[in-house]
């Protein structure tokens, strides 16, 4: 006993302070206790019924939610859009942001929370700042401005807001009973024997232009139970408005008149023709109906027994009747016809149409959980088109999307507040005429109105403060998606929030979205690149299924870097880089570029991979393989590619090699927005090699030595020589000239190798031309002129810079050559022309070593000569120390003779 007395008193002093605190602050003090409501759907399908416990808590029963993103219980004392998200605040730390199915809890307000500061207790979305439904509290009031609903006339049950609490305050889409017909379509009723009517709920994920039918056949009726069924055709219209009209059917097809006589499926006003009395012959009243979150919910009155006998049946409540159902697709009024006329509803039976067996005066619950449409945001789609512009205006709200919202929204193309469609790649043109006091923009942010307001950072795309006009006065945007846009933006005005919705950007044709495209190697495989600044976006696109499609830089898949698009057990789609040492799986390591806007994505089994890289990567580690793949826009790119069966992000194996694959890459001019097929070009360029090597190399150079070289030699040969040796070299160069540009299909200067090539040709084919134009020689014992001293420097300057730059043209060959085509032995040839260089320089010094001791020798022995000696001639340079130069086939071609003077000497 003395052990357990601790554990007693413990327990004891619990239970007190449990009770303390919930006797203080759980008091049922306030004049709340008991008061009971429905919850008014605005949003995510949320149904329910509020009640108050006591001053801190109340309970939710029968509560049906579709799942938000970070939703809680909020606050405010009135539901106006300026109160709601200015004024409104977070009641409790319970979270609703999962799917509610007809569930039951209570729930507990935060400390500070008594029900004297609220008026509105809503079901809050804190990202979005929506409102999925509230209930009011006694002297709170609804505000127009918050109102989504499309009732066409509010139901008689609402009361308002300060109705005695003993009387529950009804929702339109709350019902004592629920049916489930299909999968899509529920019945909802709630009866009323003492007043002589029943209440009748349609509800289903439909179309927006679909109708919703249902009613009772005809009593005693076994087979055909559509055949003279008195049903009620509802739905909702193009303008977001609901209808109920009584129909009787008298033939399966759509309604029409004949010589006075109705047919098919009509309504019951038609029967009776244009003089009836609408009231008299459509019983049906309309209470209540809305579309939201692409479920069309309409809410219609019937009296049981009516005393139309012609075409409404009496229903007993208590008796169970057939009654039928259908779902299909609504022909809208036109000049001939005023109703909305319901078409074949085709399908299954128990999907599209069906019977059953009903009493309305059992409990039914079979709906358990929201509806949950595949495509919610369906009403108020607008596509735009690049020829078209977007007119952008203002209006009141009257059936905006995302409650609550002010009392003016924004319009396009005199919709209010709809999806906005765009494509990437196609221009968007806005003439924005919504005044000067809203000004447009397209923007990330959920609400709009200048998120640096609200301390949140946005990205605004197009538009800004500057964007607003007036009807006489509109102006003109235009805003470019591109393939880097995000799939989700905003339209608003940036002095207000809420005033717009949503901009869906979906893919265009990849065409649409870049630049340039060229088809691959087989054509089974195309290329898409676009380049801005120092990135470029790439996109592949197979045209034939497979599990993975590959593209890879380089020659072959082995040396190569490889982007695989491929998709996981998930369906997840993703894009891996690697470089491929050899044929082998083992052989292929993963690489980590810098990548953006990554997408894969397969449509019926073709794949389709992009991303975006910089033309040069940044890395910290150059000895990693990926720090190697740089791309130059004014290098051709060879691209390959390869398909598979089977990818994975683990271990590879011989089971995900590829199962096709180019024969052959194709050259990716990233400039000019074109390709050729890879050729063997080493050859084609080896012979161009060679034929310019042999020019630069040995007979330009030869030619420029023997002019100076060689005038020793007597007779007119070193000129011979000169000639001979220039003029074949400047042959062969023209001849590798047209060689490769035949075989190239042209060149581009970007090259180094083109640009010093280019230059050389120049300067030589400068020679032939320099040469017609020589000066004449100055006669024997005349000064030589100005014009042919500068023309001999030119002469010999040029020629010596042809050869120059050419043999630098040699070396820049070799190393495009390496780049280009992948050639093994460059280095070697390297080696190779740097050794016959140096061979050439060490020649030359010799040469000149020589030619001066001549010279000297010349100089000692001078005064022993003998005027018109022909070696003093024919030995004389180009250019003499001063200046002078000797024509000898001039001299000779004047005087036709040599001449001699005998010196003797004086006494």
């Amino acid at each position: 006993m003395f052990v357990q007395r601790p554990v007693f008193l413990g327990s004891l002093l619990l239970g007190f302070f449990f009770f303390f605190v919930n006797g203080q602050k759980c008091s049922k003090s306030s004049s709340l206790v008991g008061y009971e409501s429905e919850f008014r759907m605005l949003q995510h399908q949320l149904r329910g019924v509020f009640t108050v416990l006591d001053d801190c808590s109340f309970r939710v029963s029968r509560f049906d939610m579709l799942s938000g993103s970070d939703v809680h219980w909020w606050g405010a004392m009135t539901s106006d859009f300026e109160n709601m998200t200015d004024s409104g605040f977070v009641i409790s730390d319970q979270k609703l942001s999962q799917t509610f199915n007809n569930q039951s809890f209570v729930v507990r307000l935060l400390d500070n929370v008594t029900w004297d500061s609220i008026g509105v207790v809503s079901v809050w979305d804190l990202p979005t700042a929506s409102d999925f439904g509230h209930v009011l509290l006694p002297n709170a009031t609804e505000q127009d401005s918050s109102s989504s609903s499309k009732s066409e006339s509010p139901p008689s049950e609402s009361k308002d807001a300060a109705t005695n609490n003993s009387e529950p305050l009804k929702a339109p889409t709350m019902f004592d009973n629920c049916k489930k017909l299909s999968d899509k379509y529920r019945l909802r009723w709630t009866l009323n024997v003492d007043e002589g009517y029943v209440d009748i709920g349609l509800e289903a994920t439909t179309g927006l232009l679909n109708y919703m039918a249902f009613g009772w056949a005809k009593p005693n009726t076994t087979s055909n139970l559509m055949l003279n069924a008195d049903v009620v055709i509802t739905g909702i219209r193009e303008d977001g408005f609901p209808f109920a009209d009584d129909f009787y059917i008298t033939k399966s097809s759509v309604c029409y008149v004949r010589d006075g006589f109705a047919a098919g499926v009509c309504p019951d006003t038609v029967y009776e023709g244009p003089d009836a009395v609408g009231s008299s012959v459509n019983n049906t009243k309309l209470v209540y109906g809305h579309r939201i979150d692409g479920v069309s919910f309409v809410r219609y009155r019937r009296p049981l027994n009516d005393s139309d006998n012609k075409f409404d049946f009496p229903v007993n409540a208590t008796e169970n009747l057939t009654v039928i159902w259908a779902l299909g697709v609504i022909k809208p009024p036109d000049v001939i016809n005023p109703y909305y006329l319901p078409e074949n509803h085709g399908g299954v039976e128990s999907e599209n149409y069906g019977h059953f067996s009903l009493s309305l005066s059992e409990n039914v619950d079979e709906c358990l959980g929201p509806l949950d449409a595949d495509n919610k945001y369906d009403q108020g789609v607008i596509i735009a088109d690049a020829n078209a512009p977007l007119v952008v205006t203002a209006g009141p709200s009257v059936h905006y999307p995302n409650p609550p919202n002010p009392s003016k929204v924004l319009y396009i193309n005199k919709k209010e507040a709809p999806v906005l469609r765009v494509e990437r790649g196609v221009p968007v043109k806005f003439s924005i005429e919504a005044g000067h006091d809203v000004s447009f923009y397209i923007t990330s942010d959920f609400l709009g109105g200048n998120a640096s307001l609200r301390n949140r950072t946005e990205t605004i795309y197009a538009g800004g403060q500057e964007t607003h006009g007036v009807l006489s006065s509109p102006l003109e945007l235009v805003w470019a998606p591109n393939r880097n846009t995000p799939d989700q933006l905003y339209y608003h005005s940036i002095f207000q929030e809420k005033m717009g919705w949503k901009v869906q950007v979906v893919d265009g044709g990849l065409s649409d979205m870049y630049n340039n495209s060229v088809n691959l190697d087989d054509q089974q495989v195309k290329f898409f690149w676009t380049i801005v600044g120092d990135s470029i976006s790439i996109a592949a696109r197979g045209e034939k299924k497979s599990g993975y499609l590959a593209i890879g830089f380089g020659s072959e898949m082995a040396n190569s870097y490889a982007y695989v698009g491929w998709f996981d057990r998930n369906g997840t789609g993703h894009v891996n880089t690697y470089w491929i040492g050899a044929e082998s799986a083992s052989s292929i390591r993963p690489t980590v570029e810098n990548m953006t806007y990554v997408r894969c994505k397969s449509e019926e089994g073709i794949i389709t991979l992009e991303f975006t890289r910089p033309l040069k990567p940044s890395c910290s580690h150059r000895d990693r393989p990926e720090c190697k793949n740089m791309i130059d826009p004014t290098t051709p790119l060879k691209v390959i590619w390869a398909m598979g069966a089977k990818w994975t992000d683990g271990q590879l194996t011989e089971r995900n090699m590829h199962s096709v694959t180019s024969q052959r890459p194709v050259r990716v001019m990233l400039t000019r927005g074109s390709a050729e097929a890879e050729q063997d070009l080493r050859p084609v360029l080896g012979v161009h090699g060679f034929m310019m090597f042999l020019a630069w190399g040995i007979l330009l150079p030869g030619g420029i030595l023997s002019a100076r070289y060689l005038k020793h030699i007597k007779g007119d040969g070193w000129f011979k020589i000169h000639m001979y040796l220039q003029c074949s070299g400047l042959a062969i160069v023209f001849l590798g000239l047209l060689f490769a540009v035949a075989e190239l299909n042209g060149f581009s200067f970007s090259s180094s190798h083109v640009k010093f090539g280019f230059t050389a040709i120049v300067l030589a084919c400068a020679q032939p031309v320099n040469a017609w134009l020589r000066p004449a020689k100055p006669a024997q014992g005349e000064l030589m002129s100005s014009k042919r001293l500068i023309w001999e420097y030119s002469h010999s300057i040029v020629g010596q810079s042809a050869v120059v730059i050419g043999v630098v043209a040699l070396f820049t060959g070799m190393k495009h050559l390496g780049e280009r085509n992948g050639a093994e032995n460059v280095d070697g040839l390297n080696w190779a022309l740097g050794l016959w260089v140096f061979l050439g320089v060490v020649t030359v010094v010799y040469l000149e070593y020589r030619e001066r001791g001549r010279r000297r020798a010349r100089n000692l022995s001078r005064g022993n000569w003998v005027l018109g000696n022909v070696e003093e001639d024919d030995s004389t340079d180009l250019i003499d120390s001063r200046g002078g130069f000797r024509d000898k086939d001039d001299e000779e071609g004047r005087n036709g003779r040599r001449s001699e003077i005998q010196l003797e000497p004086l006494k």
